[in-house]
């Protein structure tokens, strides 16, 4: 599902399985790049690596490979039919980046819009500044789950998606 090298163009310089598997090893560590064992690829290369995967959505379609084959063992429809939809405040630095003042925790940081299936796969996450209402970022998150996941049809929120969710 990794993108193969482009033709005509030079091969990979670095194995692209090394290249996951550092990836991994970040993802699940909490570290920054920069704190990888020196067996790994240079953390330059890595970051690269994983940025291109996201604009080319390597990421998505493994998720979504993942997702389906784990459902499959489960005994359950490939593509799921019904979901669970939160969203949480976390507090972030003015270095990260954008970010936004929840009013109702008083959380200067970011907001994640998750959505999971009912076996607790994750499906949609949307990050948003914190400012950004539980309902409104639930309308975009939904909107972008319609397009992935055409069986989708219930979806539980909690109170902070009152109002009028659907779109």
């Amino acid at each position: 599902m990794l993108p193969a090298a482009k033709s005509g163009g030079r091969p990979y310089a670095v194995d692209l399985h090394e290249v996951l598997c550092a990836i991994l090893y970040v993802l699940q560590g909490g570290i920054v790049w920069r704190n990888l064992p020196h067996d790994f690829p240079a953390w330059q290369t890595l970051d690269s690596y994983f940025r291109r995967f996201e604009v080319n959505g390597s990421w998505e379609a493994i998720n979504r490979v993942l997702v389906r084959n784990t459902r499959v063992a489960a005994g359950r429809d490939p593509e799921p039919s019904a979901g669970i939809r939160d969203a949480q405040t976390v507090r972030c630095a003015p270095q990260a980046g954008p970010r936004g003042v929840d009013a109702g925790k008083k959380t200067n940081g970011r907001k994640q819009h998750i959505l999971t299936d009912t076996v607790g796969l994750l499906l949609v996450v949307l990050i948003t500044t914190g400012d950004i209402q539980d309902r409104d970022g639930g309308k975009m998150a939904l909107m972008y789950m319609r397009r992935r996941f055409m069986r989708l049809r219930h979806v539980w929120a909690d109170s902070g998606d009152r109002g009028k969710l659907g779109t």
